[in-house]
């Protein structure tokens, strides 16, 4: 490990040009195999989709750079985590957040480096897509081709949806919806590229509007919808029908037609036929949300040995999410702590508390769920150290089978992409936004039934109802990258300075409406790649909010 901090790089001359036109250009990767050849394989279309979840597990598709935040899909949730007001970073001296940037509004611009390893992640992840997609012909295949058919659009859809609701414009306190170059950005989200797509055709492909993207997205999932039965997924690192129903009550959810929403959370349920986490499962010191057979997860991602951000030994999910894996990153200071006013607002006999470091004093102190403090605190030996985890840490993500100390062993583990508890939560807040006595009704249920018994909502208008399902589900999916999406999509500020925060002083913002970071700037790359983007992006947000815990 080292110390971070990295100043502003030029990434249009010191990073390879990986853009949405770069795949188009890279579809066929070898000049010997062309699209009729991969059509007629019958093993181009299993290698394609099972190199879809590989491409997750990427560690830096910067190439050469070899940064620590460049980890996959993993390090897209963590970014997205670190920029609400649910996860603040404990202050270190070691130097080894890696996110801080993210958590301090710093180079956010299309010149910066931190965007580009997020357009470079997700521009390759629909390319992995697209290659799949490419290499089934529907009408002459065999049934399990059309699964990888149905996965393939299923994979582009998601990866579509994280993007359209992390870059469209939205507006803010912050900056202005008219960009430097005078136009006005408002719900402009990303260019879409197919499969079929040329190269002149991508570069001039312009940012599509949220109705161009949702109308894209959903004939994606309609026909995944069609081919994803025809046969079976491997794994859970697929997806299978269930989760189709969840990406469409996600990008339902998104364009606030929350009737679809609805209905689609209520089919993914039924779908699924999981149960919720269980409080023994969610305790699990062994299996504890690093298990891809929890009965409760829809789809997910499994690290194994070989895998290279495995054998990296810190760069990877668990290094990053767990602290209680002493070799790794969080370990090491920066611990992962949940936000003290949040944690604080949530019932004691709420058994999801008990993945988070009581404070001194509390009813819970003494009741979380440790692997072994003491193996933590105590060194093994001269080159260990010890870990003391502050109030308010999180103990949520376990390394594999509980093993603290072998970083392969414990990084060998898994992490969460859909839950179904997420599709309750849906379902509650769509019905909610019409109805806010059924929508009451539908966290009640959820809640009694899987969290705590003598839970009662005291709120009974829609905005106070739609308020409680946001802070309930601000403590269900703590660290697993879905919250923003509610932030942004609600316009909720993010409030990190209060008596008794826990925010660095330096990160305490405070704002009135979404904040102006979560409308993510497009990269400079692109724009030199792809004309019609250049003058159509985003505003820079960097450092337009002054921090309240500082006199700076």
């Amino acid at each position: 490990m080292k110390k971070i901090y990295i100043p502003l790089l030029a990434v249009a001359v010191a990073l390879p040009s990986m853009t949405l036109t770069g795949c188009i250009e890279e579809t066929f990767p070898t000049s010997s195999v062309t699209q009729d050849q991969v059509v007629d394989s019958p093993n181009a279309a299993a290698s394609f989709a099972l190199g879809m979840p590989a491409f997750m597990n990427s560690v830096f598709v910067l190439g050469d750079s070899r940064l620590h935040y460049d980890f996959g899909y993993p390090a897209m949730m963590h970014i997205r985590d670190v920029m609400t007001g649910d996860m603040p970073i404990a202050a270190s001296a070691s130097g080894y957040d890696w996110f801080t940037s993210w958590e301090l509004n710093e180079y956010q611009a299309e010149s910066n480096i931190y965007p580009q390893v997020i357009w470079n992640y997700y521009t390759q992840q629909v390319q992995t897509a697209n290659l799949t997609i490419a290499a089934v012909d529907p009408e002459t295949t065999v049934p399990q081709n059309k699964y990888y058919l149905g996965a393939g659009l299923a994979f582009r859809a998601m990866a579509y949806l994280d993007m359209a609701r992390m870059f469209e414009y939205l507006p803010t306190d912050g900056t202005s919806a008219v960009n430097q170059y005078g136009n006005d950005v408002t719900n402009l989200t990303v260019p879409i590229v197919t499969e079929t797509m040329g190269e002149a055709e991508a570069r001039q492909n312009p940012r599509a509007t949220r109705e161009q993207m949702i109308e894209f997205i959903i004939s994606d999932l309609d026909k995944a919808e069609t081919y994803i039965v025809e046969g079976s997924r491997p794994s859970k690192t697929m997806p299978d029908l269930a989760c189709v129903y969840g990406l469409k009550a996600r990008a339902y959810m998104w364009v606030e037609n929350y009737p679809k929403a609805k209905e689609y959370a209520e089919k993914a349920i039924a779908a699924h036929k999981g149960t919720p986490t269980t409080e023994a499962q969610w305790l699990s010191t062994t299996n504890g949300f690093n298990d891809l057979d929890t009965p409760s997860w829809m789809w997910g991602m499994k690290f194994v040995k070989e895998d290279y951000c495995v054998r990296t030994s810190i760069v990877n999910w668990t290094s990053w999410a767990s602290n209680e894996l002493k070799p790794g990153y969080s370990a090491a200071e920066p611990h992962l702590m949940i936000d003290a006013a949040l944690y604080n607002s949530i019932d004691n006999r709420d058994f999801r508390k008990l993945t988070f470091v009581a404070p001194e004093g509390s009813p819970l102190e003494g009741k979380e769920n440790f692997i072994n403090r003491s193996v933590l605190e105590t060194p093994q030996d001269s080159k260990d150290y010890p870990v003391i985890l502050e109030p308010y840490a999180s103990l949520k993500f376990k390394p594999a089978k509980g093993e603290m100390l072998l970083t392969q062993e414990g990084c060998s583990s898994a992490a969460p992409m859909m839950r179904v508890e997420e599709m309750y939560f849906i379902k509650a807040e769509a019905a909610a936004q019409t109805s806010p006595a059924e929508g009451k009704a539908a966290i009640e249920d959820f809640m009694r039934q899987y969290r705590f018994a003598e839970y009662a909502c005291s709120a009974t208008t829609k905005d106070g109802v739609v308020d409680e399902i946001f802070r309930q589900k601000r403590m269900e999916f703590y660290g697993e990258g879905i919250i923003l999406f509610d932030y942004k999509r609600l316009n909720k500020p993010v409030v990190r300075h209060y008596d008794g925060s826990n925010w660095v002083e330096d990160k305490q913002f405070n704002t009135t409406t979404r904040p102006a970071w979560m409308n993510y700037v497009i990269v400079q790359t692109e724009g030199n790649n792809n004309s019609a983007v250049k003058s159509f992006n985003n505003p820079n947000p960097s450092g337009c909010y002054t921090s309240l815990g500082t006199s700076k």
